[in-house]
């Protein structure tokens, strides 16, 4: 049983815990549920951000505790503050140490969007993301037929969530479909954890045109984003390279400038 396996079978036990103690009625009386929310996908089309959807993210499988100190409210109002175009948010709790608390913490600032990240397998997790504030779900083509996606994207919609789907294979890529809101492609492998950071590109190249493309894992250097955004790339989801620090805020920030700064003097130059 691989890592994903593992992760979707105890996913499935929590759901059904979860269903039983908030029941679909309960969470349709949230005070987010009737809210309009922000749109990741203009923030990331948007010229004066950074096309950054910076995570917070405490641990995962392949690397144990990344950062137990951060503070979630800090975190993301520094993220966004520093130009990052959305965040992302961990709420599996068992494999990552996040919580839903965690989104309707960073909801409340009423800062910028908020991708709520989870190993999504049921209308029931969709309805769940409405209720604690998220403005966009994570879809993954490797746990999910082209059914579900389809099933699960026109919810979300009808609920006014944005969906990212996340592919790495070819056959990940066949799943996708036009109403899909924005596509990333991951660059680790979810099944042993590795990273192929060309992967990306190989898959990118038969997107259309006007799909918002966001590359995903893997980036550790801002000469990363210049080069993928050449191949059409306007989105980069960024974690572990800001989690790992003692202040993932800063490090965003110095980040972003650094790739401001190098585009700034590219463009002197050109």
């Amino acid at each position: 049983m691989t890592i994903l396996d593992k992760i979707i079978y105890y996913k499935r036990e929590e759901i059904r815990e979860l269903a039983k103690r908030f029941p679909v009625k309960v969470l349709e009386k949230s005070l987010f549920f009737q809210s309009d929310g922000f749109s990741l996908k203009q923030q990331i089309q948007q010229k004066d951000k950074s096309g950054i959807i910076a995570e917070f993210k405490r641990q995962s499988p392949s690397k144990g505790i990344i950062n137990k100190n951060a503070m979630v409210t800090e975190t993301v109002k520094g993220y966004l503050n520093a130009g990052a175009s959305g965040v992302s948010i961990l709420t599996d709790t068992k494999s990552f140490g996040g919580k839903n608390e965690d989104v309707i913490a960073a909801k409340k600032m009423g800062l910028g969007p908020i991708l709520r990240k989870d190993f999504t397998i049921s209308e029931y997790q969709i309805i769940e993301a409405k209720s604690i504030g998220a403005d966009a779900i994570l879809l993954i083509a490797a746990v999910l037929s082209k059914n579900e996606i389809q099933q699960f994207t026109s919810l979300a919609h009808n609920l006014g969530l944005e969906v990212l789907l996340e592919v790495h294979t070819q056959e990940e890529l066949d799943k996708y479909i036009p109403e899909i809101n924005l596509v990333g492609i991951n660059n680790r492998d979810l099944n042993t954890f590795k990273v192929d950071f060309e992967n990306s590109i190989r898959l990118a190249a038969q997107l259309p045109f006007e799909t918002i493309k966001i590359a995903e894992s893997g980036i550790s250097d801002f000469e990363n984003i210049i080069e993928l955004k050449k191949h059409g790339f306007e989105g980069f989801l960024i974690g572990e390279n800001f989690m790992k620090t003692s202040n993932p805020a800063l490090a965003c920030k110095e980040f972003i400038e650094n790739i401001y700064q190098f585009e700034n003097v590219q463009g002197k130059y050109k």
